[in-house]
């Protein structure tokens, strides 16, 4: 019998559970059918929740169920910051997305005299144990899945995160959420990193060795296109630098020994939902089909889960203007539709302030209604890829996708054979970094000529809006937490502490032993962030960028 798509999908969708709080007819009541898909269809693009995954990776798309809502969110003190998770909650929001301050995402605890004047300034800081504990009060960490956006220290959060759920009584085992831990991004993109990369390398496959055994419903890594994008990259540098940037952490997870199709379900992405409408909708697009074949083809996964790319996106916080700010909902509001259009699993949309500050309730409201209409209002989440088929969108996809590959060769080059090895060189040699420099330059060159437009920015200046209010973070919030952090070492039990520190520095030093548990015994003694990061770099060291001009 001659092999239909069509039929397969249509009784995968059949058996597919769907929502049942809305009705899928358009505004006007028009009934809609699921799926649009013209029979001279180019094969590549086949059917939803079907390799190559081109139209998405679950037969039913969001008619089974809706993207999670997460808004980034976090500020000030561990207090404030559970005040507003639970205010977002409240208000519809379906998962957690954690902000963390300069001081923590650097592994410096709040009383370090780097960390003067920016503790709690950018995100929420977590010094250790006790502000985890502090920001989950009263939220049931395993009833929600929560995304912590963080590469260098990710394993010591992680800790933190893993010893409070405990503490709450929950099974560790049933944790779902997301850890960013990318360090190679860092390197690349967004410039924290704590160690060189050999050792940050060591830290990620121990937490994806970790998860696969003790908490296999969590996502370890989150490979970040997001921070590439907002340090000047174009959609098809933020494509192919993010996917092999995933390719290298398969090829890692290899060498550690571990089973594909163990550890790949477990990775996830990370993307920038930018304002060119439709570019971005095909770079989504093409990301799950090249995930697909690679995973299948290259690196040999056998279980269609570990062929099925699954990101979260975020709106670019780079396309926001401080002139007319509220011009920025617009702009959320189209970029949030192309990433629902795109077909991602998770979304934050960026708050009209944030570009002045950290959103106040108001903004970051507004932010999280932007998904609601777009889910509920707009008829976007009733077809499944509405755009598939178009010859515009088949077109910028397959380009995209060729984009990528001509990069991919050339890390591979870089690397003799390998992409993590092309990676590591490309940093070393500044290529990722040159090639993003040059495409920032090239599209400012553009602004300045007025060849590219930005309202309010190069055209449309003749008015202004008066400056919305604004989120401000006092100094007490430094006093109030170093102050905090000084308790804690006052009341642990330093003997335990000075033991887990102990162990800790004998982990760096030894092969073959994994991270992990060794730092959820120092979360648990009350080791402090700062104190796990220095005992590591006694033995590891620091990292110094090599100079690009």
């Amino acid at each position: 019998m001659e092999d239909n798509p069509r039929q397969r999908w249509q009784q995968a969708y059949d058996e597919a559970k769907l929502r049942d709080d809305v009705d899928f007819d358009t505004l006007s009541s028009t009934p809609l059918d699921p799926l649009y898909s013209p029979d001279d269809v180019d094969p590549r693009v086949g059917v939803p929740g079907e390799y190559p995954y081109t139209r998405g990776i679950y037969s039913s798309g969001y008619r089974g169920r809706l993207w999670t809502m997460r808004q980034f969110s976090g500020f000030g003190s561990p207090k404030q910051t559970n005040e507003r998770y639970k205010y977002l909650l409240e208000n519809g929001q379906t998962g957690l997305s954690v902000a963390f301050d300069m001081p923590t995402l650097m592994g410096r605890d709040s009383d370090d005299p780097l960390s003067e004047g920016e503790v709690g300034r950018c995100g929420v800081a977590v010094d250790s144990l006790a502000d985890m504990e502090i920001l989950f009060e009263g939220i049931d960490v395993e009833a929600i899945t929560t995304s912590m956006t963080i590469s260098g220290p990710a394993p010591m959060l992680f800790a933190f995160y893993v010893a409070a759920a405990e503490k709450q009584g929950a099974d560790v085992s049933k944790l779902d959420g997301t850890c960013q831990t990318d360090i190679l991004k860092e390197y690349i993109a967004q410039k924290e990193w704590l160690f060189p990369p050999e050792p940050h390398l060591r830290l990620t496959a121990d937490m994806m060795e970790f998860c696969i055994s003790e908490v296999p419903e969590y996502h370890p890594l989150s490979i970040s296109g997001y921070h590439i994008r907002e340090a000047g990259s174009t959609a098809g540098q933020e494509l192919a630098f993010t996917i092999a940037s995933g390719f290298a952490h398969v090829e890692l997870g290899l060498r550690r020994g571990l089973d594909v199709d163990e550890f790949a379900p477990g990775l996830s992405f990370f993307f920038n939902s930018h304002i060119d409408f439709f570019e971005e909708i095909a770079k989504f697009r093409a990301a799950r089909r090249i995930w697909a074949r690679w995973m299948k083809e290259r690196y040999k996964a056998t279980k269609p889960r570990s062929w099925m790319l699954k990101f979260h996106t975020q709106t670019a916080g780079v396309s926001l203007t401080g002139e007319q700010p509220y011009n920025n909902v617009i702009r959320t509001t189209t970029e949030a539709l192309a990433a629902v259009l795109g077909g991602t699993q998770s979304l934050h949309t960026n708050s009209l302030d944030e570009v002045l500050a950290l959103p106040t309730e108001e903004a970051v409201e507004i932010a999280l209604r932007t998904q609601q209409v777009i889910a509920y209002e707009t008829g976007a989440a009733n077809v499944i890829d509405p755009l598939g088929g178009s010859w515009f969108i088949e077109a910028l996809t397959d380009r995209i996708e060729a984009e990528a590959e001509g990069y991919f060769a050339a890390i591979e080059e870089m690397g003799d054979g390998s992409i993590l090895d092309g990676m590591l060189a490309g940093i070393e040699r500044a290529y990722f970094q040159k090639e993003m420099a040059d495409a920032a330059f090239h599209y400012q060159r553009l602004l300045e000529q007025g060849r590219k437009v930005i309202v309010s920015v190069n055209r449309f200046t003749h008015t202004k809006q008066p400056p919305p209010e604004v989120l401000i973070i006092g100094p007490e919030i430094e006093e109030r937490q170093t102050k905090a952090v000084a308790e804690v070492r006052s009341n642990r039990d330093q003997g335990r502490a000075d033991k887990a520190l102990g162990a800790l520095k004998e982990m760096a030093s030894a092969d073959g032993v994994n991270s992990i548990p060794v730092l959820i015994d120092a979360a648990k003694a009350y080791v402090t962030l700062g104190e796990m990061v220095g005992a590591l770099k006694e033995v590891w060291g620091i990292y110094s960028e090599p100079p690009a001009f």
